[in-house]
């Protein structure tokens, strides 16, 4: 009698500073080759909602479209959106995301979603009727004025003057004139995948709490608080409802509160859009392991992050699930209780964090060896 050929998904995310979640698929396969040749390797990489959600959506068979826009300073950037049917992907990250940033200068005050909002633009005028919106890495804290503004929103100061880019110029936001907005917006469906529950303002707010990730400084915070304050009450006075305290209205930098406020977008956890598009649930069934992972298996992977997204999701298809990462922090019991077998580290193979990032592919290729060598198939 022929044994059944062992099936093992590939479900990592990024290595971030190191590999694509697409290489770590590809390292990991390599090695797993290696030492078990009559497996079979599907690849299926994921994310949370930041940068690696169009890549992810690309890999489950979506189709890429290559778009120029500008990013979070202005400067042309050529990005791209995953399309499937009526629906797009589009990623804040690879359009007004901190790498996108002019040498890597912050530009807390003024960076602007401008060119998420013509990435948008786009997939709707091809005919996109449900957008997606990955929001993570945002480099802005703008409310998502800048993206509004590219829809068609006229936003002014008093004396009718459009108000210029970025945070600090919504001090002067006075009046938002919905009337512009491009009719495909009002018509369409918008989902945040977002992994974050602040509201808009205060002190758990998108200035008080992800302004410093952005090169803001504490007087830039209060500053851009405010401002955020004043583009609220212009922003409420236009629709009629305050939105200021749901959750995830302080996503990248106040871009859920436009996209709530504005397009009547809801908000929904990032890696459990990205499963979707990926079709993990029919995928998985099909699958004896399920490899995961990311950069750093820590405390903060445990709320939300991609790795104990699909964890859970195998879990309830009674598939087992090994977690791959550049290091892990958590303990045994803490591994077990999000969902995996085990943790496996490039860490305890090169312990120098730089030789570690350098060489991930090589290194996870190793561990793909030994996951086929030590791991029991029926």
């Amino acid at each position: 009698m022929t044994a059944r050929t062992t099936t093992v998904l590939l479900a990592p995310d990024k290595f971030k500073g190191s590999l694509s979640a697409a290489g770590v698929a590809d390292a990991l396969a390599r090695g797993i080759a290696d030492a078990a040749p009559d497996w079979v390797c599907v690849r299926a990489p994921i994310a949370d909602g930041g940068d690696g959600t169009v890549d992810a959506a690309v890999a489950a068979g979506w189709d890429r479209v290559p778009v120029e826009t500008t990013g979070p300073t202005g400067a042309p950037v050529s990005t791209s959106y995953a399309r499937g049917g009526p629906t797009a992907v589009v990623e804040l990250a690879s359009a007004v995301g901190l790498e996108l940033l002019p040498d890597g200068a912050p530009d807390p005050l003024c960076a602007t979603t401008y060119g998420l909002g013509t990435v948008i633009r786009h997939a709707l005028t091809s005919g996109a009727r449900s957008i997606v919106i990955g929001v993570g890495g945002s480099a802005s804290t703008d409310g998502g004025a800048g993206m509004l503004q590219a829809l068609g929103v006229a936003i002014t100061d008093r004396t009718g003057a459009p108000v210029g880019p970025g945070g600090r110029a919504l001090r002067h936001a006075a009046h938002v004139d919905l009337s512009g907005l491009l009719p495909a917006a009002r018509e369409a469906r918008f989902t945040l995948a977002c992994d974050v529950d602040n509201p808009l303002l205060g002190p758990l707010g998108a200035a008080a709490v992800y302004g410093p990730q952005k090169g803001a400084s504490a007087a830039d915070v209060a500053l851009l608080d405010d401002a955020l304050r004043v583009w609220a009450d212009a922003v409420t006075a236009a629709t009629g409802t305050d939105v200021c305290e749901r959750p995830g209205a302080g996503a990248a930098g106040g871009t859920g509160f436009g996209a709530m406020a504005v397009l009547g977008a809801v908000s929904r956890p990032g890696v459990e859009i990205v499963l979707e598009l990926a079709d993990f649930a029919g995928r998985v069934r099909a699958a004896d392991l399920v490899i995961t992972g990311e950069g750093s298996l820590d405390a903060q992977s445990l709320h939300g992050k991609a790795p104990v997204g699909v964890a859970a999701a195998a879990g309830a298809a009674g598939v087992p699930v090994l977690a791959v990462a550049g290091r892990s922090t958590l303990s045994p019991e803490q591994v077990r209780e999000a969902g995996f077998l085990r943790a496996l580290a490039l860490s305890d193979l090169e312990p120098d964090p730089a030789r570690s990032m350098a060489n991930a592919a090589d290194l996870l290729r190793e561990l793909g060896r030994t996951i086929a060598r030590d791991t029991p198939t029926g």
